[in-house]
């Protein structure tokens, strides 16, 4: 299967999903003219063409009003997209047909001068899991999958190209320096700050929006029980 990695925006759930076709004609049109349809069925065009039968897209593959769906969804997340065969980075706010090659404070200034999918929480895993990422722009044109693009990425985020290449298996990181990926990025809900890095260091604990601060506390904790890596005091 291939799997969706995009910055959210006006988004189509999973209940509209599987409810499109019993809806009134005026209904489906206001769901189908939607930017995040327009990103499904995009999505789905390109797997065929790679020779896909499924796509995973996470605004209408959960059903979000399942809790217990949910915690599994987010728990089980950054192995879904590393047992991907290709993740579509969709960029939003890219229109040129080329990769950014350099900061621009003037295009993208309110992301640190790189597009806005660079700084969102849950990209972070989403770039590192996958073999492959295959990076698009607004247009659904191709501009250059991870290999190609490791100088660009690693100026962009940090990462090491070993890491961007070949994951985080075997590779002796400390704490910190994972945790310095995500320094930058924001997210939505508080909570998903942690909850977006959990599969970065193979923890797992249950979802409960609503404690605000206090999930990357427990995500600290998680790590602490996992490993002796002191690192984790210096964040």
């Amino acid at each position: 299967y291939a799997i969706l990695s995009h910055r959210w925006g006006a988004e189509v759930n999973y209940e509209e999903m599987i409810g499109l076709m019993k809806m009134e004609e005026e209904e489906r049109e206001e769901v189908e003219k939607r930017h995040g349809y327009q990103k499904i069925i995009k999505s789905c065009e390109q797997a065929m063409k790679d020779g896909y039968e499924w796509l995973w897209v996470d605004t209408c593959c959960i059903d979000k009003r399942s809790s217990a769906e949910l915690s599994e969804a987010i728990n089980s997340m950054y192995r879904w997209y590393q047992n991907a065969q290709v993740c579509y980075a969709y960029l939003n706010d890219v229109g040129e047909s080329t990769f950014p090659t350099k900061k621009d404070d003037n295009k993208f200034a309110e992301s640190n001068g790189w597009p806005e999918w660079f700084v969102r929480g849950w990209t972070l895993q989403e770039l590192i899991a996958p073999k492959e990422v295959k990076f698009f722009n607004k247009d659904w044109v191709h501009i250059g999958n991870k290999r190609q693009l490791e100088p660009m990425l690693e100026k962009a985020t940090g990462i090491p190209r070993e890491v961007l290449r070949n994951g985080l298996a075997g590779k002796r990181l400390s704490v910190a320096k994972i945790m310095s990926w995500a320094a930058e990025r924001k997210t939505t809900r508080v909570e998903d700050r942690a909850y977006s890095l959990m599969g970065l260091f193979g923890v797992y604990m249950p979802m409960l929006y609503g404690e605000g601060k206090m999930a990357f506390q427990r995500l600290q904790l998680e790590i602490i029980r996992r490993s002796s890596d002191q690192s984790i005091f210096a964040w």
